[in-house]
């Protein structure tokens, strides 16, 4: 379905699953422009000659969907030293994962436990959409910590606003296993697996479930109708939207 992901991906030594979302064609034949929004892991691990070609990018916006202690712990990453804006938007609050849990059980990560974050209110999805809706804040990159599970239900939710088919969003979502083995690599030859871990549960803890999205947005379109119906439920307004597929279709 996507054969151009060398294309898109930045294969930088130090940050994983880093990948433009330009290219994609809508359902009206319109195309996603290059160089607008990136998705991404963490990037405070990133090297010399990853901060050389990271500021080609000219990146305006940092948009981070980690919680303050994630944060703390990692580190907010060079973009705000290279002058783009910071924004942290917490999509799971502080003791937000226990509450996921209890929600929805022990499910690891699932299209059921995306819908869990839906539970903790529209504020952070407002916050995203309001800043896309603005072209002075693009260039953007969204990230986590992986840039699998909140920013995959981030960029699901743009996509969706962009007219994009299920089917792409689904197979974007999925080139996120492109880039386990080199996480995997990265994290032996550095900091080491964590303690229970081997190269095969690294690998599968830095991927994403083959159903999870379909799963994720199967139950948006059971309970709402589409995506972009649950955006609009939430108060995000047709102007915002419009204004968004300006800022982001050819």
């Amino acid at each position: 379905m996507i054969n151009d992901y060398s294309d898109r991906h930045y294969p930088f030594e130090g940050c994983f699953n880093f990948r433009d979302i330009g290219g994609y064609v809508n359902k009206e034949g319109r195309k996603v422009k290059d160089g607008l929004y990136f998705r991404a892991g963490r990037q405070d691990r990133m090297s010399q000659k990853d901060l050389k070609q990271l500021a080609d990018l000219n990146i305006s916006t940092q948009i981070d969907l980690r919680k303050p202690d994630e944060v703390l712990d990692q580190g907010k990453g060079p973009l705000e030293s290279m002058g783009a804006h910071y924004i942290n938007i917490a999509v799971i609050p502080e003791g937000g994962s226990d509450q996921l849990s209890k929600l929805v059980g022990d499910t690891g990560i699932s299209g059921k436990r995306y819908l869990g974050y839906l539970e903790f209110g529209p504020t952070s999805w407002l916050r995203l959409f309001g800043i896309l809706a603005e072209e002075s804040n693009l260039p953007v990159v969204l990230h986590c910590t992986a840039g699998k599970d909140r920013t995959g239900v981030s960029t699901a939710f743009l996509l969706s606003i962009l007219g994009v088919s299920r089917s792409l969003i689904e197979a974007d979502y999925l080139l996120t296993n492109l880039d386990t083995e080199r996480q995997a690599d990265f994290i032996e030859n550095t900091v080491g697996y964590p303690e229970g871990y081997n190269r095969e549960k690294m690998i599968s803890a830095a991927g994403v479930p083959v159903n999870a999205m379909k799963d994720f947005l199967d139950g948006i379109e059971s309970k709402w109708g589409s995506a972009t119906e649950y955006l609009e439920k939430i108060g995000i307004t047709k102007e915002q939207m419009k204004s968004i597929q300006d800022n982001f279709l050819d």
